[in-house]
C-alpha cells in the first residue's frame, strides 16, 4: 500500500531520514499479538517480530504499540523491528493489576471517538474520565452517544455532556442505521488516524462496520443487566473508504489514569476558574474565609457530583505520582546496588 494511506507524511519522513541505518525501511504497526507485530509497509503487509536488542532496551511501555511507526528490516517474508519513531500522541492507562505499569492502548492518532451508548452505558463520570485521558494523551476528543434510538430525546442528553466539554464535539448516532456513517465521516479526514474506545458493549464494533461498510467485526447484544459483551480481542487499524484510519479497541472495564498530579487541566474548566477565584492559593474549598468553590456548590452553580469526581480523579492521580516517584527510587536504589557489586567483583580480579 501507499505510505501516505497508512499515515506517513513529511515529518515522519524527516523523523526517520534521521534515525535511518542501512537497510531499515519504514511501517506502522496495524495488529498485535503477543510478541508478533502486522506491518502496514510500501510492499503490503508484512509479519514481523522485534529485535532481541530493542527488547532488552526499551521499556514495556516504549514497545511498539498499535498505531507506531517503526523502522524494520525485511529478511524475506519476515520483518526484524529495530527502532520506534517517537510518538506524537499516545493513549494510555494505568496497566489492570497491582503492578504499577503503564499500557499504551493507541498510539500516533488524531482523534479519540469516545463511545457512549444511550442506554444503561450512559455514565457522564466516565466520560470525565476518558476526557481527562483524552487531555494527558495530547488527542482531540469526540463524543458519539450511540443507541440514540433508545433515546426519547438524544438532545437531552447532548446537552448534559456539553455541559461537560463545552469545546469537545458531541453527536447522537444509531450505529445499526447506516445514517450514522454521514454523522462520522466529516471527523475522519484522509491519512488521519481515529481510536475508538468505551466500554464493552458501546457499539464500537457496529460503528466500525458501518465505516468500513462491512462487517468485518463481530458483535452482540448488551446483556439483559446492561452489561456489555467483549466482541472485540484486540487492537487493530483499518483504513477507511474515504482514506481514513480507524484504531478499534476491546472495550475497557476499568480506565486507570495514567498521568501526574495536576494533569487534569482544561477537564473541569470551571472548577478550575472558581479555585482561582478563592483568597488564598492553597484554599482547601472546605469552608475556608474566601473560598470560591463551596458557595457555589451549595448555590448549586457547581455540580455535586462533578466536584466529587473531580476530587475523585485527584486523589488518583496523587497516589499514581508517590506510587511512581517510590517505584523511580527502587529502581535507582537497585542500579546502584548493581553497580557497587560490580566495582567489588573487579577489585578483587585486580
Amino acid at each position: 500500500m501507499q505510505m501516505e494511506l497508512a499515515g506517513w507524511d513529511y515529518l515522519w519522513e524527516q523523523e526517520f531520514t534521521r534515525r535511518q541505518q542501512s537497510g531499515l525501511l519504514p511501517g506502522r504497526v496495524f495488529t498485535q499479538n503477543r510478541q508478533w507485530y502486522s506491518l502496514y509497509t510500501e510492499n503490503g503487509e508484512l509479519e514481523a517480530e522485534l529485535a532481541g536488542a530493542l527488547l532488552y532496551r526499551l521499556e514495556d511501555y516504549e514497545l511498539p504499540a498499535v498505531g507506531d511507526w517503526v523502522a524494520f528490516r525485511q529478511h524475506g517474508d519476515l520483518g526484524i523491528i529495530h527502532d520506534v519513531l517517537p510518538r506524537r500522541t499516545k493513549f494510555s492507562r494505568r496497566a489492570p493489576g497491582r503492578q504499577l505499569r503503564e499500557q499504551v492502548i493507541a498510539a500516533n492518532i488524531d482523534l479519540l471517538l469516545i463511545v457512549c451508548g444511550l442506554d444503561q452505558d450512559f455514565n457522564l463520570r466516565r466520560i470525565e474520565r476518558y476526557l481527562a485521558a483524552a487531555a494527558e494523551s495530547g488527542t482531540a476528543p469526540l463524543i458519539a452517544l450511540n443507541k440514540s434510538d433508545l433515546s426519547d430525546d438524544p438532545t437531552l442528553h447532548i446537552a448534559e455532556v456539553q455541559q461537560l466539554a463545552p469545546s469537545t464535539p458531541v453527536i447522537a448516532l444509531s450505529a445499526v442505521d447506516a445514517r450514522a456513517r454521514e454523522v462520522l465521516v466529516p471527523y475522519l479526514a484522509p491519512g488521519k488516524t481515529a481510536a475508538l474506545v468505551g466500554s464493552s458493549g458501546a457499539g464500537k464494533s457496529t460503528i466500525l462496520n458501518q465505516l468500513l461498510r462491512s462487517r468485518v467485526r463481530e458483535t452482540q447484544a448488551t446483556r439483559t443487566d446492561g452489561r456489555g459483551r467483549h466482541t472485540t480481542t484486540q487492537r487493530e487499524l483499518f483504513l477507511l473508504p474515504n482514506g481514513a484510519l480507524v484504531l478499534d479497541n476491546p472495550g475497557m472495564r476499568e480506565l486507570q489514569l495514567w498521568g501526574v498530579d495536576g494533569s487534569l487541566t482544561g477537564t473541569f474548566p470551571e472548577i478550575e476558574e472558581l479555585a482561582s477565584q478563592c483568597a488564598f492559593r492553597d484554599c482547601a474549598h472546605q469552608g475556608d474565609d474566601g473560598c470560591a468553590v463551596l458557595p457555589a456548590l451549595l448555590s448549586g452553580e457547581l455540580d455535586e457530583g462533578r466536584w466529587q469526581n473531580y476530587l475523585k480523579l485527584q486523589r488518583e492521580l496523587r497516589y499514581l505520582t508517590l506510587q511512581q516517584d517510590e517505584n523511580a527510587r527502587r529502581k535507582e536504589k537497585e542500579r546502584w546496588k548493581k553497580l557497587c557489586k560490580a566495582v567489588k567483583r573487579n577489585r578483587k580480579r585486580t
